[in-house]
């Protein structure tokens, strides 16, 4: 990771690199999410955690409740990593060892780990404006986005737009290989729908 990368995250809260991973990294990672795709492996992703008052509620009232927020707020379909899995997320989990190690001794954030699951947009699959951190934990600092949509075109759709200040947003393409980093407490940000099937990685280095 070059200086001007970890410089322009400190700056501006976000950072990009065009190429991050290697092609076959990154095609054997799109081949596993489409894979589990193909098989109804992925999950509907859920938004947020219950409040307080959410848990007063009977369990099918919160169910019905819950299910109507998150139909509100996104569409995608994940599957959570873990080591073993597969070559290929092996592969992806050591890099992104190496990159929190690197952060740490750039940043000094105290980042302990990095949860990450494939995000599966079908066309016409959305994620309305939010941000990453929940309200009532702290742990995730530095969100990651890594895309693995080979030939994408910007007519296409499906960019994750930043939402830099109240009056300045930022489109970024969901190119294969590349790579955003973000601030998860501060940065607002959505995901637009697309024309096609779009593959992602998300993930999340946590402090303690």
């Amino acid at each position: 990771m070059s200086a001007g990368f970890i410089n322009h995250l400190v700056e501006y809260g976000w950072a990009r690199q065009a190429i991050f991973l290697d092609v076959d990294l990154t095609l054997a990672l799109a081949a596993e999410c489409q894979g589990l795709n193909d098989q109804k492996l992925l999950r509907i992703a859920k938004t947020g955690r219950a409040t307080k008052s959410d848990m007063q509620l009977s369990p099918q009232a919160k169910i019905q409740i819950q299910a109507k927020i998150e139909a509100q707020l996104r569409s995608d379909q994940i599957s959570w990593l873990s080591a073993g899995q597969s070559s290929a997320c092996d592969q992806y989990l050591l890099r992104m060892e190496s990159l929190r190690q690197q952060l740490n001794r750039d940043l000094f954030l105290n980042l302990d780990d990095y949860e990450s699951h494939f995000a599966f947009y079908a066309p016409g699959a959305f994620y309305a404006q939010h941000k990453d951190r929940f309200q009532d934990d702290d742990r995730r600092t530095i969100s990651v986005i890594i895309y693995l949509n080979q030939d994408w075109h910007t007519e296409q759709g499906g960019a994750l737009r930043l939402h830099l200040s109240d009056s300045e947003s930022l489109d970024i393409a969901p190119e294969a290989s590349s790579m955003i980093l973000f601030l998860s407490a501060t940065m607002l940000h959505e995901v637009l729908p697309a024309t096609r099937d779009r593959l992602s990685l998300a993930g999340w280095f946590r402090r303690r």
